[in-house]
């Protein structure tokens, strides 16, 4: 389906693996398998729209507080779905950047990482963010203490300091975010890319994430169609209220 508006970027949360499976009698560990499964999909079609950038909330630094047996079952299955998809983002030409802190990451997930990206960093038109690790205020806080050491090092002028040129301090200098989809029906956007979701259209769905397809994303789209953004602004063409 063709749309007028195309988002230049769309963030997700993935969420609601552990209760896909919970609602079916099997362990959490099959959801998050199953999650990973759909991610391939949700990337293809993603891209396939037309879109060019692609943020993913996969593990969040609040997710190290589950038990032991979960985190590491999730650490090895990252590794597992990194080292699968490098084939595919060269084939495809897929950028791939990842968002967030390195540690408590294990040395073999981030040597996995810093390849990626640098056998992808040349790649334009098809940007995939992995937030991994991640969290939103996290970043906001590294992002002004990178700024404040420039500052006094003479190496930026506080004055042309902007909103715009703030992005070039955070984890990626990527462009704001134009739709953020949550899965699950939670309602909430749980300390995810703060900043770039400032003036973002909010969709959130039903369906849990190892669910969520063609059809759900197409649904989220014409919602999205629908929506007037005016950042602030009034064009005049709806009540002023």
């Amino acid at each position: 389906m063709d749309y007028e508006k195309i988002p230049n970027h769309i963030g997700i949360i993935v969420d609601g693996n552990g209760r896909w499976a919970q609602d079916r009698g099997l362990q959490r560990s099959a959801g998050h398998l199953a999650g990973a499964e759909n991610l391939d999909e949700i990337i293809d079609l993603v891209f396939a729209k037309g879109i060019a950038y692609l943020s993913l909330f996969v593990f969040s630094t609040e997710n190290f507080k589950r038990g032991k047996k979960e985190v590491n079952f999730l650490m090895k299955l990252i590794k597992k779905k990194f080292q699968k998809d490098f084939v595919r983002f060269q084939k495809d030409q897929i950028r791939m950047v990842v968002s967030g802190e390195r540690e408590p990451l294990s040395q073999e997930i981030n040597d996995i990482i810093e390849n990626i990206t640098e056998k992808t960093k040349d790649f334009r038109g098809k940007t995939l963010n992995i937030c991994l690790n991640y969290g939103g205020q996290r970043e906001i806080i590294a992002a002004s203490k990178k700024m404040y050491y420039d500052i006094i090092n003479n190496r930026v002028n506080i004055d042309m300091v902007d909103e715009k040129t703030f992005y070039q301090y955070l984890y990626q200098s990527l462009p704001p975010i134009d739709l953020l989809i949550r899965t699950s029906g939670e309602q909430r956007i749980s300390n995810f890319m703060l900043y770039q979701l400032a003036y973002a259209e909010l969709y959130f769905s039903e369906v849990y994430f190892p669910d969520f397809g063609k059809e759900d994303l197409e649904e989220a789209l014409r919602v999205y169609n629908k929506r007037e953004r005016r950042f602030g602004g009034y064009n005049g063409s709806k009540s002023n209220s």
